[in-house]
């Protein structure tokens, strides 16, 4: 099984100028990144709404990728939105699921069927057109310039190892650097005035 560090490290070279929502896995996205201003850090905006998040910046900016690191704690809290991302089908749109088998940030709860649930199986009867699974590192770096290369929407699991959070919340290092406010004035200075409508 492959460590969520070790994941978006072999990832962050497919990056390029994509905007790129960390979800839950910012932490180690934040030491990664070689474009800030493109980082929608949202810390936890809701339980269940990083993907529903993704899917609105794909629709709304057509013309740039956009990469979407979710969690399964927060797919199952709003599985729907796996059938509305297939309907609407944004070409731009690059779905990675990370799955722990808990919630790590609430202290360790096991999730719900956690060792049978097969998401790259949701997502394709979703409608999702490409779908991916992996549980070894080495097979999901060989993965991804085909994962890349084609157009979205594409969704793609990848189980690790669970790093779970008991530091109570307020004691907890915080991996943002910048407000909500300044993540959008930063993506609107990034993607250039038109971004500001």
């Amino acid at each position: 099984m492959m460590h969520t560090a070790e994941m978006m490290k072999a990832f962050a070279r497919y990056r390029g100028d994509a905007i790129l929502v960390p979800g839950r896995s910012g932490r180690y996205w934040i030491n990664l990144s070689d474009n800030q201003p493109l980082d929608v850090e949202l810390g936890d905006p809701s339980m269940g709404g990083h993907a529903g998040f993704g899917l609105g910046l794909a629709l709304a900016r057509p013309d740039k990728k956009v990469m979407l690191f979710d969690s399964e704690g927060d797919i199952l809290m709003s599985l729907g939105i796996l059938a509305t991302v297939a309907e609407q089908a944004p070409s731009n749109l690059y779905h990675f699921l990370i799955d722990n088998g808990v919630y790590a940030t609430t202290g360790g709860q096991p999730v719900p069927n956690a060792d049978n649930i097969q998401y790259d199986m949701i997502a394709r009867g979703c409608g999702y057109p490409r779908t991916y699974a992996f549980t070894e590192i080495g097979d999901f770096e060989r993965a991804l310039p085909e994962i890349m290369g084609k157009p979205g929407p594409v969704f793609t699991a990848c189980k690790v190892v669970p790093e779970i959070e008991n530091e109570p919340i307020g004691r907890r290092r915080r991996w943002q650097t910048r407000s909500r406010d300044q993540v959008v004035v930063d993506l609107r200075r990034a993607l250039g005035s038109d971004a500001s409508s």
